[in-house]
């Protein structure tokens, strides 16, 4: 199984010698945070060097101390640093770098720059330009998913204007989402329950989604109202072989936002995930998929049917819980596919072993909205013990700057059981010591002890129309009583 902390090759089944029939020597990190330390981690494991791209912002970040060397991409605004692409491409080719890793955000998702590292003579450790493309638009993924047999949810295709997405609405039947072409993570999504609503929800998810991707194409779907997220991971070779790992329960969202993610989903039957992990596959063979990649799924949690959402072409910021349960290094394997090495293991190969638990822990104050809280960490110190894993960029002295988003780490546990690693993460969730900004972390140890969560019956608006009410009415009572209380006292005290 994969060590907690660090990444563990041999584990995997790789042979840190030869990476595959391209050697691959030095690889740009072209991102930041916790997921360049995992990339670096994972590149030492297999005997490569590492450069670490940093922003003005990052020059003394974690990523930059373990790398090997590390290049500036500025000077530019730290927000749009890691988006410059020909500044990264330079920035490789300056370093000797043979490859370059996007991780996930920033230009992960960019054809265009993977196809411009190809150009420029390196590997983009990433699946093709043409499989970025295929999948980036959610209308084009929609008909391929359905091309290749895979359940989708009743749609349309690109729509121009307001009135014919209401004709369409209409339909289809209400509710509905407008959704944006090349979104993600909510953004460009509006929930129509009314034709009264359409003209406002579609132009608004229209500048959301022009501000946000610089697309503002919109379509319209049908809302699954009682809907979970899975999804599934995938990984493929430049060989034609696809395997899928299982998959991610990832309905404890807000605002379309994952907060905790697991595997398995103990909402799937062993039919059901066989089934979905066999739509997954067939979507991936079809566009000639490699590298690592999630297929994401709506879960009607009324009937059991499973309809398509779309495909991540990249790394997840979840991926360490199908490690943690299967004992594969995604990030390592990610390299080997890049430089051309067959995948070793077959899907008869693969079974899930025990339960894994992933919670984000960010720099927010929950209890005002989730406001991001940037600032110093004047101490740091992450949870240790069997099971129990700290992906994070922090150490005492890290500052959270306003530049970026405000994820300060990954912590993962696993155990035999779903209940026992509920308590391991409620307990590591405990120990993890934070001094500087409010986090996160009490936040998800609520939400782990909470019946809904402990039965699995958490779906994706659970916490926003179940948890936060309760949670909010719960802290209204108590400053009430304490008001109360401070009254009382003052009133008895001569």
């Amino acid at each position: 199984m994969i060590q907690p902390i660090a990444v563990d090759a041999d584990a995997a089944g790789l042979d840190s010698r030869v990476v595959g029939q391209r050697p691959i020597r030095r690889v740009l990190v072209a991102n930041r945070g916790e997921i360049a330390v995992r990339i670096v981690r994972a590149c030492r494991q297999l005997g490569i060097e590492a450069v670490a791209a940093v922003s003005e912002a990052d020059v003394d970040s974690l990523a930059a101390r373990l790398a090997d060397q590390h290049v500036p991409i500025g000077p530019a605004p730290a927000a749009q640093s890691y988006l410059l692409s020909d500044r990264l491409i330079a920035a490789a080719l300056a370093s000797g770098c043979d490859a370059v890793h996007p991780g996930y955000g920033f230009l992960s998702e960019r054809a265009a720059f993977a196809q411009d590292c190809e150009a420029a003579g390196l590997v983009f450790i990433g699946p093709s330009p043409q499989a970025i493309a295929a999948m980036g638009d959610k209308i084009s993924a929609t008909g391929l998913a359905a091309a290749a047999g895979v359940p989708r949810i009743p749609g349309t295709g690109a729509l121009p204007d307001a009135e014919l997405a209401l004709a369409h609405a209409t339909r289809i039947g209400f509710p509905v989402l407008v959704k944006a072409a090349a979104g993600g993570g909510g953004r460009g999504m509006r929930i129509v329950r009314t034709p009264e609503e359409m003209h406002s929800a579609f132009a608004s998810a229209r500048a959301e989604a022009t501000a946000a991707f610089g697309d503002g194409t919109l379509y319209v779907e049908k809302l699954v109202e009682h809907a979970r997220h899975i999804e599934v991971q995938l990984l493929g070779d430049r060989h034609g072989h696809v395997i899928h790992l299982g998959e991610r329960e990832c309905s404890t969202q807000r605002r379309h936002q994952k907060l905790i993610e697991e595997s398995p989903s103990p909402a799937l039957d062993a039919d059901t995930r066989a089934r979905m992990g066999a739509c997954a596959v067939a979507l991936a063979r079809s566009v000639g998929y490699f590298s690592a990649g999630t297929v994401e799924f709506v879960l009607d949690d009324t009937d059991g049917n499973f309809y398509f959402l779309e495909m991540n072409t990249r790394i997840q910021v979840e991926h360490p819980v199908t490690e943690m349960v299967t004992g594969i290094d995604l990030v390592a394997e990610q390299i080997r596919i890049a430089g051309g090495a067959p995948l070793v293991l077959q899907q008869s190969d693969l079974a899930l072993q025990g339960h894994a638990i992933e919670c984000r822990i960010n720099a927010e104050d929950p209890d005002r909205n989730f406001l991001p809280r940037p600032g110093l960490v004047r101490e740091w110190k992450a949870p240790e013990g069997d099971g129990v894993r700290c992906d994070s960029h922090c150490t005492s002295g890290t500052t959270i700057t306003p530049h970026y988003d405000s994820l300060l780490a990954k912590l993962i546990v696993h155990a035999p059981t779903r209940a026992q690693a509920i308590d391991k993460m409620r307990q590591a969730l405990s120990d993890l010591h934070v001094d500087g900004p409010p986090t996160t972390a009490a936040f998800h140890r609520d939400v782990l002890g909470h019946a809904d969560f402990q039965a699995g019956r958490v779906t994706t608006r659970w916490v926003e129309q179940v948890f936060m009410p309760a949670r909010q009415a719960e802290r209204k009572a108590r400053m009430a009583a304490q008001a109360n209380k401070t009254l009382t006292t003052s009133k008895e005290t001569p």
